[in-house]
């Protein structure tokens, strides 16, 4: 079986993910993977702040 390069997959949560900063899930995620493969970036739409989730 064949595996894909993880740093590559796009398959993680797109969206509903909680602010750290105000707890709100009307997030996107902005990027599939962060400065490592176990970190993607989101925005949120209320509180306008970026931030990063670790998987």
């Amino acid at each position: 079986m064949r595996r894909l390069d993880p740093s590559v997959d796009t398959t993680g949560e797109d969206s509903g993910v909680e602010c750290p900063y105000c707890e709100s899930t009307d997030t996107e995620r902005e990027h599939p993977k962060g400065p490592s493969l176990c970190r993607s970036m989101h925005y949120c739409n209320d509180c306008e702040q970026p931030f990063e989730k670790f998987e």
